[in-house]
């Protein structure tokens, strides 16, 4: 009988094991979504609090089953029931969700997952070690499931001075890179968004010219330009195109120190990312930050069609583009269809071109506009890049054309009430039954609620069904569609994007479905 227990104890610890390790991995990925800030990751699971019990509340009812565990030692049957209870509980508190991104087990991670085991194991060998002959181990292993987050946060604090020193080499290499190649023409690309379209239809273009290297995917933060240098920079390139995000006040300064761009695009401002920018001001300032950072002979391109931009225009060369009057480089006569879209360009010296691309919508047009008008001052004739821009593709998850059964435009990846608006519009020049599946829009910080309300009521005006995803953002959707009158009975409200793709294919109609996906779910939120 007491090797039959002892067994079962083993299994016991097993399944803590395995679970405490699925946690670890589960906050640690959180920690990576959230570029490795404790409080970020903190203030996301306060906001979704089902997401924060999900996790810990299995956690916090195996310490009682332990504490029986320990105070039954004595009955072999009743500590038995209390031993798997407790294992039932913490294999319940390891998160098996699917990510929408997965973790990525760069070196940081797996220095983390190092240090965040080695204070497991302390807690596990102080269990075993100090309290085996007392019956107290399973209460101690207990409480270091519960404590799993703050064992991340420790971790995360401990591993700090080496991961600093980590960037500072990787940055000093990537730094002696750039200096290596004095002659390369760098061009910063920033906005609230649009940058990563921009970013890579203008490398796409003067790809036609130039030796051209862009920052890949979304490598906007400085390590993701570090890693972008020092994987891929050549001595043969000419041009390096530079995406560079922000979330605060001074990242975008940060981020020209360190390439020292030459020519800079501004795409967009908007409030985005007002969660950790508060202020519209402060996203004027970042944004613009680009700008003060050009030599007095660099030239500074900006969409002329954005407000916020006309109304802050630097006293420095600029080039305006977009779709307005009163642009320097302007589009004009655009037409949208299934297939795509053509559009017109004049030039600031009168030159007019006829373009056709495989890409959807205004907002569209607008940024390959952007990315003609720096190439064209570079000295490429716009009809030159006329079979350039016919053969762009979609940036994956912006206004991406996914062709079918059912027609699906893909601009996941948009979190923004422009890109919103615009996407809306493009859905609307189809004759078709249009529908819109969104989880709504995130970050956007005490405005979330009332741009989603506003989000609604635009969406009623085109869609003939709209599906919204996750029960607590559709409520101010819901609002702005009811405000103006739309049917409840052409608005579902589902859990999973599963659930939503499943309704479109339900609704009957007799013409195509064209379906708008509109915004992403957040991250593990």
């Amino acid at each position: 009988m007491t090797v039959f227990f002892g067994a079962f104890a083993g299994v016991c610890l097993l399944v803590w094991g395995v679970s405490a390790w699925i946690s670890a991995l589960h906050w640690v990925h959180l920690l990576q979504l959230q570029s490795y800030r404790p409080t970020e990751v903190w203030r996301r699971l306060v906001g979704a609090p089902r997401k924060l019990a999900g996790g810990l509340l299995p956690a916090a009812l195996s310490l009682p089953f332990a504490y029986f565990a320990t105070a039954t030692a004595g009955r072999a049957w009743l500590w038995g029931v209390c031993a798997w209870l407790f294992a039932v509980c913490a294999w319940g508190s390891s998160p098996r969700e699917r990510a929408k991104k997965p973790l990525k087990f760069t070196g940081r991670v797996k220095r983390l997952c190092a240090v965040y085991g080695v204070l497991f194991a302390v807690c596990a060998g102080f269990a075993v070690f100090r309290y085996v002959r007392y019956g107290r181990g399973l209460f101690v292993l207990a409480a270091a499931l519960v404590c799993s987050p703050l064992i991340a946060w420790v971790a995360c604090e401990l591993c700090a001075p080496v991961e600093a020193w980590v960037k500072r080499w990787y940055r000093r290499d990537a730094l002696r890179r750039l200096r290596a190649c004095p002659d390369l023409l760098t061009v910063g690309v920033t906005g609230s968004y649009g940058k990563t379209s921009v970013k890579t239809y203008l490398g796409a273009l003067l790809d036609v010219q130039f030796d051209t290297l862009i920052t890949p995917e979304s490598f906007n933060t400085p390590m993701g330009v570090v890693r972008t240098v020092r994987e891929h920079l050549r001595p043969t390139h000419e041009v390096f195109v530079c995406e560079m995000g922000a979330r605060h006040v001074g990242d975008i300064k940060e981020l020209c120190d360190m390439v020292h761009p030459r020519h800079g695009v501004i795409t967009a401002i908007g409030n985005q990312h007002l969660e950790t920018f508060h202020t519209q001001e402060n996203i004027v300032r970042t944004k613009f930050e680009l700008a003060d950072a050009l030599p007095p002979d660099g030239l500074l391109f900006l969409n002329g069609d954005c407000d916020l931009i006309r109304d802050n225009l630097p006293d420095r060369p600029r080039l305006l583009y977009g779709l307005r009057e009163g642009n320097d480089y302007r589009a004009t006569d655009v037409e949208v269809s299934l297939s795509g879209t053509a559009f017109t360009l004049t030039a600031p010296d009168g030159e007019t071109v006829r373009f056709r691309m495989r890409l959807l919508g205004e907002h569209s047009v607008l940024n390959v506009t952007g990315a003609l008008a720096v190439c064209h001052a570079f000295g490429i004739p716009l009809a030159s890049l006329a079979p350039a821009v016919r053969k762009l593709t979609a940036v994956p998850h912006r206004m991406q054309l996914l062709p079918g059964e059912v027609t699906y435009i893909d601009d996941a990846y948009n979190s923004n009430p422009a890109g919103c608006r615009a996407a809306l519009e493009t859905l609307g020049r189809f004759d078709a039954c249009r529908i819109l599946v969104t989880p709504g829009m995130v970050e956007l910080g005490t405005d979330t609620e009332k741009c989603n309300e506003a989000f609604g009521e635009q969406a009623a005006e085109v869609c003939d069904y709209c599906v919204l995803v996750g029960e607590k953002q559709a409520i101010p959707i819901r609002r702005g569609l009811e405000a103006r009158g739309y049917p409840s009975a052409q608005i579902r409200v589902v859990r999973t994007l599963d659930e939503a793709l499943a309704a479109v294919r339900s609704f009957p109609t007799e013409k195509r479905k064209v379906v708008l996906l509109e915004n992403d779910l957040p991250d593990q939120y």
